[in-house]
């Protein structure tokens, strides 16, 4: 549910180089580059042209995860925006889903998703469920992803379009505020926010595996996204780029101390 600035896409790559992955694990190995081809994307499937057309965009902006960009092959986006600009569906940008929400744009999903480090057989918790979209990637990598939406016409519409979608067996949902996280399925191995708080939340912190990793947009006005992976010793924290989100709402804009 964000979208960042033009001018950041085109910082992705270098950011990646200069080792904001690798930084918060140094001793994981980096993924091999991609070898997604027009023959991974569904030939029955709709918009087959766009979703090609997709997939050069994500890797051209510096994703080399297979498994992200797999996923990104496979999630039919079409199916998880309005009808109304459903020809819109792959173009590497944000559109609107209502309720003053946006889908984020795939690029910066999957940016997301392979900042995480999402492996399969990872238990994941997304805040801000939003279309689905993200879910939907997330699943596609690993087959426990526990997701909360505080807006609940958002909420209802995004279960019942990822269940018709066959995700139904392997995310879970919850229509409530995401600032408390979700306890009762903690720990998590990642932990990825699509809303910005003006501070981190404690609790996603607290809920976060030794290992695992928190990415998250801070902000208000002026927002970053950060990756933060917990270690046996405390968090060690990593600021990619700059971001544009929507504001997380409920409890975070309470207040609280940052971490």
């Amino acid at each position: 549910m964000g979208d960042a600035p033009s001018a950041a896409m085109s910082l992705w790559r270098l950011v990646l180089v200069l080792g904001v992955i690798g930084a918060c694990d140094q001793s994981r190995e980096p993924p091999d580059v991609t070898t997604t081809t027009a023959a991974d994307i569904p030939a029955s499937g709709p918009m087959r042209e766009e979703r090609q057309q997709l997939v050069r965009a994500v890797r051209e902006h510096g994703v080399r995860d297979p498994r992200v960009i797999d996923a990104i092959a496979r999630v039919p986006r079409h199916e998880l925006v309005p009808s109304r600009i459903r020809h819109l569906s792959y173009e590497d940008r944000p559109l609107p889903i209502g309720e003053g929400q946006t889908i984020s744009q795939p690029s910066l999903v999957a940016l997301m998703a392979e900042l995480a480090n999402v492996k399969p057989g990872d238990r994941v918790l997304e805040v801000g469920t939003g279309s689905g979209y993200q879910s939907a990637i997330l699943a596609e990598i690993t087959g426990q992803v526990y997701t909360i939406e505080i807006v609940e016409p958002l909420a209802r519409r995004a279960r019942g379009d990822l269940e018709r979608l066959g995700y139904g067996d392997v995310i879970h949902f919850r229509i409530g505020d995401g600032y408390a996280g979700w306890p009762e399925a903690a720990p998590f191995d990642a932990i990825v926010v699509t809303a910005a708080p003006p501070e981190v939340p404690q609790p996603l912190l607290d809920q976060l595996r030794v290992g695992g990793r928190l990415v998250i947009p801070v902000g208000t006005d002026s927002q970053e996204l950060r990756v933060i992976e917990r270690t046996e010793h405390g968090f060690v924290q990593h600021r990619a780029i700059p971001v544009r989100f929507v504001l997380m709402t409920g409890r975070a804009q309470q207040g609280s101390g940052e971490r």
